[in-house]
Parts: C-alpha cells; structure tokens; sequence
C-alpha cells in the first residue's frame, strides 16, 4: 500500500471511530478527536470535571469501539498497590494479573486513591510494565490509562504528585452539554441506554496499524523548535514555579503527529501543535500564586499558558 493510499484507508478508519463514539457521546467530538489522538500516540488522558458530564461513558465507549480488553478500577481510600498491579499467590507460586493488565483501564475517581496506591501506575504508564515482588510483567500492547477526577471536591481526595501528572499525555474538560445536545442525551436513553448498542468498529490489530503509521506523519524542524520554545518558556515564565518537563515536549511531538492523522493529514501544521498547548501543558505546571476566586486550579494555568504561548513566535 502506498503511502497516500494508507493514509486515506487511516483517516477512513479513525472517522469510523470517532462516530462510532460520537453515537454515545453526545456533542464532544473535539475532545473524542483528543482522546483518539492519545490513543494512537500511546499517552494517557485525566479527565478533569464535575460529575454526571460523561468522563467515564467517554472512556467505557472508546473501549467498546475497538476489539480490546478493558477494565475499570474504580478507586477508594482503600485501594492498595496490589489490588492495582497485582500479586503473588503465595500457594501455587503463581503471579495473579491485576486490573492493570488490559489495553484501556479506566481509573475512576484517581484523586481518592492514596498516594501509595496512586503510585502503583506510575511504572505501568511510563513504561508498560509492572514489577511485582521483584519480577517485572509487560502490559498488553496497546496499553493505555484513562483516568477520572472531579476538580470541585475536597473532601476525601489526594492530590495527584506531579511525577504522575506529568505521564498524562493530556487533561481534558468535557464540560456541560448544550441545551440541545442535552435533550438529544435525554431522547436517546429513554429507551435504553446507547452503551448497549455499541460494538466495536475496530479490530486491536488495526489499532495498532494506525499507531505505527503516526510514525511515518511528517513534523518539520521549524515545529519542534516551536514545541521547544513553548516548553522552556514555561519554565522562565514569572507566573510559575514550575515549568514543563523533557518529557512534556516528547509527548506534545507525538501528539501532534497523531492529532493531524486524525485530522487526515500526513503533516503537522502549526495549527495543530498550537491547539494541543492548552490541553497537554497546563496539568505540569505549578503557579508561583494561588488561582483567583471562583476559578479551578487547572483553568488558572490554562490561562498562564495561553499567556505564555501568547508571547511565543512561530520560528521563521
């Protein structure tokens, strides 16, 4: 197949996707664009934003419309490590595979997990392993985290470290429906509930066609510098006491190879590294002060990174 052949059959297949979800997810199709971008680059997303705006229906979906195996860790304060990753049963000397071991976990409500716990995924998401009682298990290929919290609560939860904010690819908001969209939602489940109708559209092995051809999107020099620009910007800027990281810049690359093939295009365009910032930025930084009264943490450095992507200029 040749490359404009492979590219078309691509973008086929990801709209095919993309409706597939959007016949459950009703009015959202920028943030179904993001979330399937993140797939096909290999990242984790956190969704951030109040209850009952369908985070967990968006991710329960997405598993839905592709042949793989999916589990939901739905976390509490007394959720353990082990009931993450996994353990040894001490009577047959055999490894018993936690929920950890699918293609899509879907972790739900993270911030209510312990840290310890919330730490049993840093090596599953950085690295596609876990390590239990000294041996050291792969994941399922593709292998991909989709995490839930709700930004308005205060009883009960954890802030999430920052080594583990900086493994999510991306932070996304769904927010609220429009009127319109919201009666539709109504209209659809007043029979039943469209999850049930969904089947899969995509087979695991294609998935993985299609994560091996973003490969292949061209990124021109004049944006990874653009890239790079934005992240040490952020760490200069006056508003922060923390900048992004390295990886922050390889995982923003990647996913701007990703998010054009989903778009159709064989090349990334400034257009699509430039809409990614606010969305692949902000959840890695630390303000120097406290966000203003009425706003959330994460749409206070939203606001410092469109100030600082602002300033940047695209290099000649």
């Amino acid at each position: 197949m040749n490359r404009d052949t492979a590219f078309g059959a691509a973008h086929a297949d990801i709209e095919r996707l993309i409706a597939n979800i959007e016949r459950v997810v009703v009015g959202k199709r920028d943030i179904v664009r993001l979330v399937v971008a993140a797939l096909l680059s290999r990242g984790h997303v956190l969704l951030e934003d109040r209850p009952g705006v369908g985070k967990t229906m968006l991710a329960r979906t997405l598993a839905r419309s592709i042949s793989c195996e999916f589990k939901r860790i739905q976390c509490t304060p007394d959720l353990l490590p082990l009931d993450i990753t996994g353990y040894v049963d001490p009577r047959k000397e055999a490894f018993v595979p936690g929920p950890v071991f699918a293609n899509i976990v879907l972790a739900d409500e993270l911030n209510r997990a312990m840290p310890r716990t919330q730490s049993a995924l840093l090596e599953a998401m950085g690295e596609a392993q876990v390590t239990v009682d000294g041996r050291t298990y792969p994941l399922p290929d593709p292998f991909m985290v989709i995490a839930t919290q709700n930004p308005i609560e205060h009883s009960g939860v954890n802030d999430l470290p920052e080594a583990q904010l900086d493994r999510f690819q991306l932070l996304l908001s769904p927010g609220y429906p429009s009127e319109d969209e919201e009666v539709e939602i109504l209209r659809d489940r007043m029979v039943e509930d469209p999850l049930t109708g969904v089947t899969a559209v995509l087979a695991i092995e294609r998935v993985r066609e299609l994560m091996a051809l973003v490969a292949r999107v061209v990124i021109d020099e004049r944006l990874l510098r653009y890239i790079i620009a934005a992240v040490r910007q952020s760490r200069l800027s006056d508003e922060l006491a923390l900048g992004a990281s390295p990886r922050a810049a390889l995982q923003l690359m990647q996913l701007a190879r990703a998010h054009a093939l989903v778009q159709g295009r064989a090349y990334v365009i400034p257009d699509d590294v430039k809409a990614l910032f606010v969305h692949a930025l902000p959840h890695r930084l630390i303000p120097k002060v406290m966000p203003e009264s009425l706003m959330s943490m994460t749409e206070w450095k939203t606001r410092i990174v469109k100030r600082l992507v602002d300033v940047i200029e695209f290099p000649g």
